[in-house]
């Protein structure tokens, strides 16, 4: 009897008395199966590892691309840097010096009494230095009209000196219902530029403050 006449002739509620050949067969199959089935697992987690190792190798090159691109343009970079704060350095120093701001000031009030505005307040308050200049707040009330706050705004741009003002919570309202004399009031700030020592002043006292004061232990006695 050949191997597939055997075969059609088992008997399936008789396992134990199949021929030796056929249970060698499908003892052959099963572990057939199970190497198979083993294999296909292994190989497609080691897929997704692969898969994980490409994503990052792509992610790796992008990251040493842009960064050599840094690095090859990194002294161009630190030489328009450098221009740049010169630059700035030298726009400062066309702002008044620490002598020259009372002068300033008194320009400014001076300005505004000839564009024909009327200054019930004209109070400047204590410097706030930064690191390379430092603002000096001017708390003011002027009575004027709409030209002669042009006139006057016109007369501070034309000073020898550059003169930067800022608004800070300032309003402009009509001092009447004609509406034709308007009430500027509120804070302007004005800046000036720091000399070496003063700068040097100025970044040690912000750096220190940056840090914040030590907290305070202990009870009161």
């Amino acid at each position: 009897m050949n191997f597939l006449q055997e075969l059609q002739n088992l008997d399936r509620n008789n396992i134990g008395g199949w021929p030796k050949s056929v249970k060698m067969f499908f003892t052959g199959l099963v572990l057939v199966i199970i190497v198979f089935f083993g294999w296909y697992l292994f190989i497609g987690d080691q897929q997704d590892q692969l898969q994980a190792a490409v994503a990052k190798e792509d992610q790796l090159k992008k990251e040493f691309s842009d960064k050599q691109a840094k690095s090859v343009n990194l002294e161009a970079l630190q030489q328009q840097l450098d221009e740049m704060q010169d630059m700035l350095r030298q726009l400062l120093r066309q702002l008044p010096s620490k002598t020259e701001m009372p002068e300033l000031l008194v320009d400014v009030s001076q300005t505004a009494l000839s564009a024909g505005l009327e200054t019930e307040l004209f109070q400047p308050g204590p410097e706030s230095p930064k690191d390379f200049y430092a603002e000096k707040p001017i708390q003011l009330r002027m009575v004027g009209t709409y030209h002669q706050f042009g006139t006057f705004i016109s007369g501070v741009a034309s000073l020898p000196r550059v003169v930067i003002l800022t608004m800070h919570d300032v309003s402009l309202t009509p001092k009447d219902k004609a509406g034709g004399v308007l009430v500027l009031q509120g804070t302007v700030k004005t800046y000036r530029y720091l000399d070496e020592d003063e700068g040097a002043s100025a970044k040690a006292a912000n750096a220190k403050s940056s840090h914040g004061a030590p907290a305070k232990t202990g009870g009161q006695k």
